[in-house]
């Protein structure tokens, strides 16, 4: 068992945590959030979404919010295009505003894709293709999102041979890299590595990152799982942001915060300041209303009151 000396966090809470957040977020705060977590060193962070405002209301702002972020060297900065309207979207701002990375998707489970998105598997990726190539034409890298990788709302469990066919249609349309995400956060350790090994199958760990949601609290422990498997990038959110909008009683993203703190304790570097990362937590929770959902926050947060 070789465990990464180094882990790239990739931190989605600016999109996939706040579009799910029914009360609206003014778009200069959520430039100060990518902007703190900048400075607290991430070094990917996921923006925004460029979709349609009368699906996503939260993301109408994906253009105010990329031309008002004071954008850092060595910074990869991505959004969630779903279509060709969308990257066009991304793509009519100056140039100096257009995302590093784009991100695309896919589920590994028919059912949830047809609920979704209304079409197959095979009909999601095969309308992605031409994003694909018109985002490399302009020099911008695509990631794909694997939803649904463990298990499904509509499905149950799903084989890992399914994720290995979405893997290999992912290639195939020219996706650089992937992410395999247990999206209602049903996973255990041995079932994500199942889904991590079916991938790795189409992809080089260099290209794969694990996204855990901890529906059932197992977000760190298949963070573990992952890491036994050489996988040295994971996306997580912000104090605990976000959920599934299309699966029912899915809890958030891991918190970046309860990630960081495992990996500093296991001598694994992540380039991040925890302290920093704890204080961009509280500033979004407080512009929310409520607590950070993470455990890590709260304890180093109470140890600094004692």
């Amino acid at each position: 068992m070789r465990l990464p000396s180094r882990v790239q966090i990739v931190d989605v809470g600016p999109r996939d945590g706040l579009q799910n957040e029914k009360q609206p977020v003014p778009a200069e705060v959520k430039v100060e959030l990518v902007h703190r977590l900048q400075a607290a060193g991430l070094a990917e962070i996921e923006v925004t979404s460029f979709v349609s405002p009368k699906w996503v209301p939260q993301m109408a702002d994906n253009a105010q919010v990329m031309h008002g972020i004071r954008r850092q060297p060595g910074v990869r900065y991505s959004v969630l295009t779903p279509n060709m309207k969308g990257l066009e979207a991304a793509l009519a701002a100056p140039r100096e505003e257009w995302p590093d990375e784009i991100v695309v998707f896919g589920a590994a489970s028919e059912a949830f894709s047809q609920k979704n998105i209304n079409c197959s598997i095979a009909e999601s990726i095969e309308r992605f293709a031409p994003v694909v190539v018109a985002a490399k034409a302009q020099g911008i890298a695509v990631r794909g999102a694997m939803s649904c990788t463990v298990g499904c709302p509509y499905e149950g469990d799903i084989a890992p041979a399914k994720v290995g066919y979405l893997a290999g249609l992912m290639k195939g349309i020219g996706v650089a890299r992937v992410d395999v995400a247990d999206t209602i956060g049903v996973g255990t350790p041995r079932k994500v590595q199942a889904a991590l090994e079916a991938t790795l199958a189409h992809f080089d760990v260099d290209a794969v990152s694990g996204h855990f949601h901890d529906t059932y609290g197992q977000a760190l422990s298949n963070t573990l799982a992952a890491l036994q498997l050489g996988v040295w990038n994971h996306q997580s959110s912000i104090a605990g942001l976000g959920g599934c909008p299309y699966a029912k009683g899915a809890t958030g993203n891991v918190a970046t915060e309860e990630v960081v703190y495992m990996l500093h304790g296991m001598g694994i570097d992540t380039g991040i300041d925890l302290d920093a990362l704890i204080d961009a937590g509280v500033f979004i929770s407080q512009a929310l209303g409520r607590e950070p959902n993470s455990r890590v926050s709260k304890a180093v947060r109470t140890k600094r009151a004692g």
